[in-house]
């Protein structure tokens, strides 16, 4: 009897303490991570390089590949800064007019990061899927041909606000 209750006592245990690590790896798969970020942006690099009409409207349409839960390709025209490939709110946009909601003008930094060799912005957005509370995004830059290239993805997957023993909330990306 005592054995059973043991064995029962531990396994309630080791079920209870599972739970959490389980939720939190399920919401890790909910989103894509930064190394997942950069691998697709080399795939969008080369496809834009073998054939750019054929891989600016895979990248609009979410083929190939180029949609993964909240990681996809973004694309513009390094000339003149026009939106060619993401989110149909911003094709045919200016890049450089590309503002977040905290008023950073990111656009210009996604304009100028081919020029100057930068191959990481950050800046806040809200997940899509979400209450739409802005969290910070990481986004990898890089050439392919006349294009400028980008693929993000949010550094935080829990947006809870952390509260200091003086009961002052902050929010993740204020740490």
């Amino acid at each position: 009897m005592f054995r059973t209750v043991m064995i029962g006592a531990v396994s309630a245990v080791a079920l209870a303490s599972s739970v959490p690590a389980l939720a939190q790896q399920e919401q890790q798969d909910q989103f894509g991570t930064a190394t997942e970020a950069k691998v697709m942006l080399e795939k969008a690099v080369f496809a834009v390089k073998a054939d750019k009409a054929k891989a600016l409207g895979m990248f609009n349409k979410g083929e190939g590949g180029f949609k993964d839960r909240d990681l996809y390709p973004f694309c513009f025209n390094i000339g003149n800064g026009i939106v060619t490939a993401g989110q149909s709110a911003v094709l045919g946009k200016d890049v450089r007019t590309l503002t977040d909601p905290t008023g950073k003008a990111f656009g210009e930094d996604f304009y100028n990061a081919p020029r100057e060799g930068t191959n990481e912005i950050s800046y806040m957005s809200p997940r899509p899927g979400t209450d739409l509370t802005p969290v910070e995004k990481i986004s990898f830059v890089a050439r392919a041909g006349d294009q400028g290239c980008r693929v993000g993805y949010y550094k935080y997957a829990v947006q809870q606000p952390i509260i200091s023993p003086d009961g002052h909330v902050a929010l993740p990306w204020q740490r």
